[in-house]
Order: C-alpha cells, then structure tokens, then sequence
C-alpha cells in the first residue's frame, strides 16, 4: 500500500512520533504538550520568529542562541529544548510548524480527542460549543474537539465534518439543492 505523502509531512510526522515517545516515558506528555502551544502562539504571533526559522540560510549558532532564549523565556522542558536544538543540526528546524501540528494530533488521540470541523453562520456562544460537542461526543464515543469558525455565506444553519463524515444544513446547501432539483425537472 504506497501513500502519497510529501518529503516534509513523512519527516515532520517521524519527528513528532519519536518526541512524542520520549515525552510518555519521562512524564512530561502534558509539559511538552503545553511548552509546544505555546511556542505556536509565538511562531504565528511573530512574522520575525517564523521567517527565522523558516530561513534555511540561517547560521546554527545562532539559531541556537534564539532557540536556548525563547527556551528559557518559555520556561521549556528540557526535552523540548533538545529537540529543537536536534532539529536545528539536522537542519529540520523550518519544519517545526509540521511537526508541532502532528505532536498535538498525537496528544489528542492518546487523550481519545476527535477533531471536527464546523462551521456556522452566526458566531456560537461557548455554552453552545459545548453543548453540541458533548451531544456528539456522547453519539460518537469519543471526544470531539471543534476547529470553530463563522462563516456569514451560510445565512443560517451548520455545516459540521468529521472526517469523511459531512453534516451540512446550512440554507445555503439546501438552497443548492432546490435548484438543482428543479434544473432537473
């Protein structure tokens, strides 16, 4: 069975499996999981960080004096530390973003967490964020985790995908397909 997948996602996910690994023998899975969110918000806060490290040109000393910086002013484990200075010797550090993004798919699925993806046409309050993510989670066995975002297109109803799985009633689609019922009749 051959997949198509990308130099960079193949690397990004063998990276993230094997800190992933080391964090659940010492521990520290919920540091290392906190320390890289927090890395996030500054990798995508910071338009200066993010063309640093993305620059493959940069020196390796000094991309070790800015990672041993945002380390300590993060207050990371000393794990994740080393990872990052691992990365920036083989010259992996520019994939970091993947690689994060995979460690937390990771973290959620030991946790049992599914991610799912909805979209509404008028901005949900958290109460009702929950609520329909314990209805789900409750339907569907498992921990549902929202990727929440508005979309004003919609003009009313839901669209929710989990997976392959596709809920879409938002009046827009049903619009789409009123009129598609009667271009066929």
């Amino acid at each position: 069975m051959s997949t198509n997948k990308s130099f960079s996602s193949e690397t990004s996910e063998r990276y993230s499996r094997a800190l992933f690994e080391v964090a659940n023998e010492s521990n520290e899975l919920d540091k290392i999981e906190n320390d890289f969110k927090n890395f996030q918000s500054l990798f995508n806060s910071s338009s200066e960080i993010k063309n640093f490290i993305q620059n493959p040109t940069q020196n390796k000393n000094t991309q070790n004096s800015v990672i041993n910086l945002i380390a300590e002013k993060l207050s990371f484990s000393k794990n994740l530390k080393n990872f990052f200075l691992l990365l920036i010797e083989k010259r992996r550090i520019f994939f970091v973003k993947k690689i994060s993004e995979s460690f937390l798919k990771l973290c959620s699925k030991k946790r049992g967490e599914v991610k799912a993806s909805l979209i509404s046409s008028k901005k949900l309050s958290p109460t009702e964020l929950d609520e329909i993510s314990k209805d789900l989670s409750k339907s569907m066995g498992s921990t549902i985790k929202f990727d929440y975002k508005v979309d004003e297109e919609l003009i009313g109803g839901l669209k929710l995908q989990l997976g392959s799985f596709m809920i879409d009633t938002s009046i827009k689609n049903k619009l789409k397909k009123y009129k598609q019922a009667m271009l066929e009749n």
